[in-house]
């Protein structure tokens, strides 16, 4: 399959975090095709989501600002998470890919991530770009194109979306910004459930 074309990401943060779900990401390391189903995503904006990267100015609100459909990772908590830049024309936003159902190169996965839990593989972000080996190196390089080691790809099939409110958030938007498949054993453990609303 062809990675998703550049015009996929140019849309409202919120459709892309939703689209997202059920398409698969990529990434080629030591010559091996690691992938997951994304099950679980989240969007952003810009200066007035309290919770963005992009109301604290810098470099990241630069690249959220920046084209399109490139990489966007950035370390917490000696994690690194990995987010898509999605927004309309001169708009800013990204979505982060919370979790992963793993596809290619389980065994890979399992290595890197130090478990023989499958379900515990790529369930969170930080966990996700482990088992992916996603690290700074491809932070700004597009996700549209194989050229770098780390694509999204289209997959055929159904999920059912579910949605609340965003994970670790202290101060969040009104309306929830977590997209996830309802009942999937492969999206990230979230101690409470409230605000949940099917869509």
């Amino acid at each position: 399959m062809e990675p998703l074309p550049r015009s996929f990401y140019e849309k409202e943060p919120d459709e892309v975090a939703e689209k997202l779900l059920g398409k698969l990401l990529v990434r080629l390391y030591e010559g091996r095709r690691l992938s997951g189903i994304i099950v679980e995503t989240e969007a952003y904006y810009g200066e007035l989501d309290p919770a963005s990267r992009a109301s604290r100015r810098g470099g990241l609100a630069k690249i959220m600002r920046g084209e399109a459909g490139m990489a966007l990772v950035y370390g917490i908590h000696g994690r690194w998470l990995f987010n898509v830049v999605a927004h309309k024309s001169k708009g800013i936003g990204g979505v982060l890919i919370r979790a992963l159902k793993p596809m290619d190169g389980l065994e890979v996965m399992m290595n890197l991530r130090g478990t023989r839990n499958v379900e515990l593989i790529a369930s969170g972000p930080g966990r996700l770009t482990q088992a992916m080996a996603i690290n700074k190196w491809v932070h700004g390089k597009p996700v549209y194109i194989r050229a770098h080691g780390l694509w999204i790809e289209d997959m055929k099939g159904d999920v059912k979306v579910a949605r609340s409110r965003r994970v670790g958030v202290t101060e969040d938007l009104p309306i929830p910004l977590r997209f996830y498949v309802e009942g999937c054993p492969y999206v990230s453990k979230v101690r409470s459930s409230r605000g949940v609303h099917p869509s």
